[in-house]
């Protein structure tokens, strides 16, 4: 099953080959090094992040990240694989209602009684509810309650789409991409991302301006998905906001402005978006659209890393090593290290750093490394 993936920014964070760090920088996205036996540029991690799910209570633990967020090159065709299906399994809820029948199918829904929240939402749904066909596509799309039925799912979300629920047609759309309760139909969950959208969907609004990024469903048009962005990201979704940050630093599609890329970082961030931490992190430590400030930076740049970001690790190993923006600490230095090598970012530079430590603080650097990973014995 295809998974609808984000179109990576992976911006070049530039370390000097030496002990001392005197700069962090960032290179543009796509613009990849030439062949050389050098050691190359440290690269942001090429991971694919999620599309945008139906809503949650709580952002996902990534990826749902959760998950990354689209990227275009400074110009032309966006680097990054093509758009496909989303993710297999999303979670959603319904948001509150006015009307305390209905809120009765929520407040389960929230507690955990699936089954209590399907009995609830079937006796609504059959008078009429749009709220409650959608839970019933959200409850039959999860196994929420009752056995998976995809067919299910994608009856109750048309009909609830129909009498034009947005979170419905979201829903819909998602499970048309991924040919799940129906055949593949690209062009139906177009038609169904708009509509949603327009009615102020902020996950739709995100999804259809990955599409137009893409340039493979729809024609390309990096102005349309930077408005759609700008409306996702007005709503507070963090994902939208990371992505149009990525717009604002490279001029794509919107006039380039340095400072409103690192606002809408901070928010991001703020959001608990890791990929957001990590570049807001690295604004801060340069000075780039927002005041310099190193101290800020590293305690982000940990958040990160306790996060298992591998390109965070690898920053916080050498800051601390150098003892910039922070006290120097080379054990725990060390033990981010090899923690983010595991990852495959490891650095070439910080093992001829870490060579020269003595044998006692290499084991506590060592052994702090196992218990993080959890193959201490």
């Amino acid at each position: 099953m295809n998974m609808l993936r984000l179109i990576s920014l992976l911006g070049v964070l530039l370390l000097p080959g030496t002990g001392a760090i005197a700069q962090m920088s960032l290179t543009p996205p796509g613009v990849q090094p030439p062949a050389t036996d050098k050691p190359k540029p440290l690269e942001r991690p090429a991971e694919k992040p999620k599309a945008a799910e139906k809503p949650a209570e709580k952002p996902p633990t990534p990826a749902a990240a959760k998950k990354p967020v689209p990227a275009p090159a400074a110009v032309g065709k966006p680097a990054g694989p093509p758009l496909a299906g989303p993710p297999a399994t999303t979670t959603a809820a319904l948001p509150p209602s006015t009307d305390p029948n209905a809120d009765l199918v929520y407040g389960a829904y929230q507690r955990g009684q699936y089954k209590t929240a399907l009995d609830l939402a079937t006796a609504r749904a059959q008078a009429g509810d749009p709220k409650a066909m959608t839970m019933l596509g959200q409850l039959y799309e999860n196994a929420m309650g009752i056995r998976r039925d995809f067919d299910k799912a994608a009856s109750w979300y048309k009909r609830a789409a129909d009498a034009g629920d947005r979170e419905a047609m979201f829903a819909l759309a998602m499970m048309r991409l991924a040919g799940r309760g129906g055949a593949v139909d690209r062009q139906e969950a177009v038609k169904l991302l708009a509509s949603a959208a327009k009615l102020g969907e902020p996950k739709a609004a995100y999804n259809l301006a990955l599409l137009y990024l893409d340039g493979q469903t729809l024609p390309q048009d990096l102005k349309r998905s930077a408005e759609l962005l700008r409306m996702a990201a007005d709503a507070g979704n963090p994902e939208a906001q990371y992505a149009l940050a990525t717009f604002y630093k490279e001029g794509t599609g919107v006039p380039k402005d340095l400072g409103k890329a690192a606002q809408l970082l901070q928010a991001a961030a703020v959001a608990e978006n890791v990929d957001a931490e990590v570049e807001y992190a690295i604004a801060l430590f340069n000075g780039t659209g927002t005041s310099k400030n190193e101290t800020a930076a590293v305690a982000l740049l940990r958040k990160a890393a306790k996060q298992n970001s591998p390109i965070a690790q690898n920053r916080l190993a050498h800051v601390l090593i150098s003892g910039q923006g922070t006290s120097i600490d080379k054990i725990e230095a060390l033990k981010w290290h090899l923690v983010a090598k595991t990852a495959g970012k490891g650095d070439p530079s910080l093992d001829d750093q870490f060579a020269q430590m003595s044998a006692d603080d290499r084991a506590k650097g060592e052994l702090a490394a196992k218990r993080w990973l959890g193959t201490a014995k």
